[in-house]
């Protein structure tokens, strides 16, 4: 079975490597990361989150890099069409949707946090966030600037509105992926993420040189707070006690799946680019070691210290969205050259975000053009439009961010779990474990471990299943009845339901037009 050879290419090894690790550094690294490890008592946090990394995360990053080289060479860009390729089955194929309804999707809100973050650093660099001391006023802040207040408020115009930055945000993702593989995504990729890695260095530099600030308060310094963020904190209870906790099991193998992009169906469309005797073990390898660096090394000692400093542990504790965009701005605001550090820590998240919803407009781009036979231009004004509807519903349903959270509980958590098992076992059982290590040590430049066969085919299928369950008893419940609580879940969820059946129809047509061509 072949198709239409591939017609773009990665110009560079450093190209292929950075856009993969530019699609997993994102807002998870800097702001959910660093929030869940402090929720959950610091340095025990690491424990399951490293075995997660182990696990779960290395292993799945080889299995799709080495899915995608293989249907690359082959002439297939796209989860639907690599599917089928490795799996003999009718409903191969259309397995894959999965591959491109998690990220479309996920892009649909992702877009709206990244034009937040533009507006921050904005507003940080004009003075627009000098608000003092008083939380409530950066929790009045927040409501209004990013519609939580209300759904439909945020449509009203002007020099600062939301709406302009999604505009520019949305109009920056479109431009960049038009020009395709090398010319936009590696080209952006290739001085976005050296920038991005300098201003976290920046910021980084100056957190760890704040000392103490308040001298009436002199526990609160620099040294206490990166114990905060990385010391088990055991208070009450015992290590074992701690350790044992189901919920914070759950939440680090979350983190990696968001952290890495595995299960996204991102990394096999991205290596389907690559040459067949391009390195694909050392480069996913370091991908993923250079993704650690930015959530581990940046994040994990930027964020909780600096909030520690500032506000003592019980405001260095506090979810994604709420630590992130209303704690630190009073932090900034409240640190010597705290302006100028706020803008630099926005843009940063800016430029990470851009890098990674990219990564999830290239699957469906890349289906649009093999499966059917859509010219780039026809596919990105065909994607665009479809998008345009998705941020056009969270950003109307913005009221408590309902249609956001919902989009984000079905797709970016539950889809993701089931697109991540499925890969393990095709790559594990249809295209064979062997098989796959082979073409992982094709052109390689490092060993993979052949303790890597058991881990993909046994260990991390139950691993995975294991965690999955847990989520559902514990989260499912609660999630659902939240989606169907407001108008804005509930259209939310209908819309999720007509883009996969869009998308199954459009497999259908693919599907019957590569029937057609092996037939001749």
């Amino acid at each position: 079975m072949s198709a239409a050879p591939a017609k773009e290419q990665w110009s560079s090894r450093l190209g292929v490597i950075l856009a993969v690790t530019g699609s997993a550094v994102g807002l998870g690294n800097f702001l959910r990361f660093p929030g869940l490890a402090a929720q959950y008592e610091g340095g025990i946090f690491m424990i399951p989150y490293f075995i997660s990394l182990l696990v779960i995360g290395l292993p799945l990053a080889w299995a799709e890099w080495s899915m995608g080289r293989y249907g690359g060479v082959r002439g297939f860009n796209s989860t639907p069409g690599i599917f089928r390729l490795i799996w003999k089955n009718r409903i191969a194929p259309y397995v894959g949707v999965l591959g491109l309804i998690v990220p479309v999707m996920i892009y649909m809100y992702y877009v709206f946090i990244e034009a937040w973050c533009l507006g921050y650093a904005w507003h940080f660099l004009v003075g627009g966030l000098d608000l003092g001391k008083d939380a409530t006023a950066y929790g009045t802040f927040f409501a209004n600037f990013t519609g939580m207040a209300g759904d439909g408020s945020l449509f009203q115009f002007g020099p600062s509105s939301t709406l302009v930055f999604v505009v520019i945000c949305i109009a920056l993702n479109f431009s960049i992926i038009y020009r395709g593989v090398s010319r936009g995504i590696e080209l952006f990729c290739l001085w976005a993420m050296p920038l991005l890695v300098l201003l976290g260095i920046l910021v980084l530099i100056r957190v760890l040189t704040l000392g103490a600030p308040d001298p009436s308060r002199p526990e609160l310094n620099v040294l206490n707070g990166l114990g905060f963020m990385w010391n088990p904190q055991t208070e009450g209870t015992s290590f074992w006690v701690s350790l044992l906790n189901a919920d914070m099991w759950l939440k680090a193998a979350g983190q990696i799946f968001f952290s890495l992009s595995v299960g996204f169906g991102v990394i096999i469309t991205y290596s389907s680019y690559l040459k067949k005797k391009d390195d694909i073990a050392l480069s996913s390898t370091t991908a993923v070691a250079g993704n650690e660096f930015c959530e581990v090394s940046l994040g994990g000692m930027i964020t909780i210290p600096a909030a520690f400093i500032f506000l003592g542990a019980a405001g260095a504790v506090g979810g994604t969205f709420s630590l992130g965009f209303k704690t630190l701005p009073m932090v900034f605001e409240a640190m010597p050259g705290g302006r100028l550090i706020g803008f630099l820590f926005f843009f940063l998240l800016f430029l990470a975000a851009v890098t990674s919803s990219l990564s999830m407009l290239q699957p469906a781009i890349a289906f649009l053009e093999e499966g059917l036979a859509m010219a780039r231009k026809t596919s990105v004004i065909f994607l665009g439009f479809i998008t345009l509807m998705g941020n056009g519903l969270v950003i109307y349903f913005s009221g408590e961010a309902v249609a956001l959270a919902a989009l984000d509980f079905w797709v970016g958590t539950f889809c993701i779990f089931i697109l991540a098992t499925v890969q393990a076992l095709l790559f594990s059982w249809a295209l064979g474990a062997e098989k796959g290590l082979q073409e992982l040590q094709t052109g390689a430049e490092m060993s993979i471990p052949r303790l890597f066969v058991p881990m993909i085919k046994y260990v991390s299928p139950v691993y995975l299943l294991a965690i999955f369950i847990g989520w559902l008893f514990t989260d499912f419940r609660k999630e659902v009845a939240h989606s169907f609580s407001s108008t804005g879940g509930i259209v939310a969820m209908a819309f999720i339901v007509i883009c996969f059946g869009l998308f199954l129809f459009l497999i259908h047509q693919a599907v019957g037009r590569w029937n057609r061509k092996e037939a001749r």
